[in-house]
This record gives structure tokens, C-alpha cells and sequence, in this order.
């Protein structure tokens, strides 16, 4: 069974948008795996459709409902119970490629997009949902950020990038950012490729490559620097 990635929206018409081209549109053609889409309204149990109301104890904006909510992810647990549950949110646990891995040994995802103030907390705790965050910012809503951890689980499933060798070599993988890379021209506006690169020397390239990832993770990602010294 392919890898699926089942998302919750109150706009399904955005997918498959990104994902629907290059590696990851191939890939769904192909049937490495597949997309659902379902539409949160659909859950909503009143003649207005309504899927959300005002925060319990007051405040700005609006909060998604906890039945209506349950309900769309109970739809679609229904028909795949063995995928992660998971809320795109910006409090959330950071995305990390380790975490991308993961998932993408894995059956599939459920993805939950909110909207508006954010969910309902009961049913975070309720359905057992599993808050994620791409980064430090806040966007309009889950739609993105569910775009972002599918693109980055479906490139690792077997058949989707033809060279494994390439995405041993990635940043993030050993806790290093990727080393500088390089082609022709050779000379472009007064910049040369390094010599070691065109040496033919194998270990000596695959030396400086790895002296390169070091010196770019300690000088842009310390974290990551210390990370990769413990192991």
C-alpha cells in the first residue's frame, strides 16, 4: 500500500498545488503514494456549516469547535487508523529531518490544518494529535506548513529520487549542513571551482566535503555543530 497523506482542511481546493509537480507530482502519478483531502465543513453539524466560535474566557479571533473537529479526524482515521495524527501548529515540536524519517518509514500521516486562533485543546489531547511546527513564525493557516512535511517525507520514500547516495549526502543528515557545491563553468566572474575538486581524488574530495559541512554547521548551526561532536 502506498505511503498516504491525508489532510484536513477548510481548503481543500489548495492541493495538491506544490505537490502536485516536480519529484513529489511524478511520484503521485507513479503511485509512490497518494493524497486526500477532507473539507473540516463537512463535519460541522449545524444548517450554517459552522466550524468555529468564540475563545471560552474571551480574547481576539476565533477557535476551531472541538465536536466538529473530532469528528473530521475520526472520518478520517476511519479508513486509515494506522496513520500519526498530526497538527500543523506553531507551538509545536521544530520539523526535523530525523522526525521526516520517521514518518516516512511509516504508513502515512493525517494532517490537521488550522485556522483562525488555532484547536480546540480537548481534541488535541482527545484524538492523541501530535503538534508539529515548521519554524518560528505564524502563517494564515495549516495548509503550508502540511505541504512542507509532505514534500519533505515523500522525496525519502524508495523510488521517488533516484540516487540514494544524494540524499545520504543532505544537509541535515550526521547533523551537518550540506557542503558547497559546484560546476561549469569553471571560471565564472573571476571565481575558480576549487582545485581539490577537480583533482580526481576521491578521498581527498570527500575530505574537504566534510571539512566544508563542518566549518558551514559550527559557523551557521552550533546547535547542530554540538549535536553531531557528541555522536
Amino acid at each position: 500500500m502506498p505511503w498516504q497523506a491525508t489532510v484536513l482542511t477548510l481548503f481543500p481546493e489548495m492541493f495538491p498545488g506544490p505537490l502536485g509537480i516536480s519529484l513529489s507530482g511524478r511520484a503521485l502519478q507513479d503511485d509512490l503514494w497518494r493524497l486526500s483531502t477532507l473539507n473540516i465543513r463537512d463535519s460541522a453539524c449545524d444548517k450554517h456549516r459552522s466550524v468555529d466560535d468564540t475563545p471560552a474566557g474571551g480574547g481576539a479571533g476565533m477557535v476551531l469547535r472541538a465536536d466538529v473537529a473530532a469528528a473530521a479526524i475520526d472520518a478520517a482515521a476511519s479508513n486509515a487508523p494506522a496513520l500519526s495524527r498530526i497538527y500543523l501548529s506553531p507551538r509545536g515540536a521544530p520539523l526535523a529531518q530525523e522526525r521526516v524519517r520517521d514518518l516516512a518509514r511509516g504508513k502515512g500521516v493525517i494532517l490537521f490544518c488550522g485556522r483562525f486562533e488555532g484547536l480546540d485543546q480537548r481534541v488535541i489531547e482527545a484524538r492523541q494529535l501530535e503538534e508539529i511546527s515548521i519554524g518560528d513564525y505564524v502563517l494564515s493557516g495549516g495548509e503550508i506548513a502540511a505541504m512542507v512535511l509532505i514534500d519533505a517525507c515523500v522525496r525519502l520514500l524508495p523510488g521517488v529520487i533516484g540516487t540514494e547516495a544524494s540524499l545520504s549526502e543532505e544537509s541535515f543528515e550526521n547533523n551537518l549542513l550540506e557542503y558547497p557545491h559546484y560546476t561549469r563553468p569553471r571560471l565564472w566572474e573571476g571565481r575558480e571551482i576549487p582545485d581539490v575538486l577537480l583533482s580526481g581524488d576521491h578521498a581527498r574530495i570527500a575530505r574537504w566535503r566534510l571539512e566544508q559541512a563542518e566549518t558551514l554547521t559550527e559557523d551557521r548551526r552550533p546547535d547542530l555543530y554540538e549535536k553531531n561532536r557528541r555522536y
